[in-house]
């Protein structure tokens, strides 16, 4: 089975984010970048797959920068046998745009199945994975807490708001992984020596007009300063008073 995981490199979620001098993008100096969370488990997934079956591929690709080649090195060193890096110098931020430059891309390679992770940190919007599905004309199941593969058909299970939701569907399809599908592999020496004899292709994303405009970023507000509203049991029925007409948290 040939499986294709995409993936996306994002600003470490512990990174101090400024605006950058546009005010619509942000300012990437002094900000640590690293794989995407939730797509280490698409790719652990993808490779488990591959180890089920006994045979197959697997190939990580990103839209993005040249820097990204850092984020794809570290999925070759995990396990995955090929990487692909569809340039580009823009922050990609639509999902909409990045699905339709990976679809162009997939389309022209051996594909049964897509991995992606459920959101990527930086744009959280979640839209990529559904998109990308429609492109490609795939089944597409969102957001899966559990897998499991036999004769081709893949069940899957996904927390909704109260319950679990249980769906089968047939390859090829697109499915985004969430937290808790599994346990993400690290590299080892011999896969971080492994990786550098592992192809690392490049090619230009062709990437369609963009459906979203940014229009403007800000930082949050700065939180006010605590303040101390009395002393004791004294201070409760302040303390209430407070919390139930100020912060209306009761």
């Amino acid at each position: 089975m040939d499986i294709v995981v995409c993936i996306k490199r994002v600003p470490a979620t512990d990174s101090a984010i400024k605006i950058a001098a546009d005010g619509k993008s942000i300012d990437p100096a002094g900000v640590q970048f690293e794989l995407n969370a939730y797509d280490e488990f698409a790719l652990e997934q993808a490779l488990r797959t591959k180890e089920q079956l006994g045979a197959g591929t697997v190939t990580v690709v990103t839209v993005g920068s040249k820097d990204a080649q850092k984020e794809l090195r570290d999925c070759l060193a995990r396990g995955a046998d090929k990487a692909v890096l569809l340039t580009t110098d823009q922050w990609m931020y639509d999902g909409t745009n990045t699905a339709e430059a990976l679809a162009a891309w997939i389309k022209t390679v051996p594909c049964n199945l897509v991995f992606c992770g459920r959101q990527a940190v930086d744009s959280d919007n979640n839209q990529l994975p559904a998109n990308l599905a429609t492109r490609l004309g795939f089944a597409c199941v969102t957001e899966v807490a559990k897998l499991t593969l036999d004769g081709g058909v893949f069940t899957a299970e996904r927390d909704i708001e109260g319950a679990r939701e249980v769906v089968t569907c047939k390859t090829p399809a697109v499915i985004s992984c969430n937290k808790g599908l599994n346990e993400p592999r690290y590299a080892n020496l011999k896969g971080i020596m492994a990786a550098k004899k592992k192809p690392l292709e490049e090619a230009a994303a062709q990437l369609p007009a963009a459906g979203m405009e940014i229009v403007s970023l800000a930082l949050p507000p700065a939180r006010p300063a605590g303040r101390i509203v009395g002393q004791g049991v004294d201070a409760v029925p302040a303390l209430i008073d407070a919390l139930r007409n100020e912060a209306k948290a009761i």
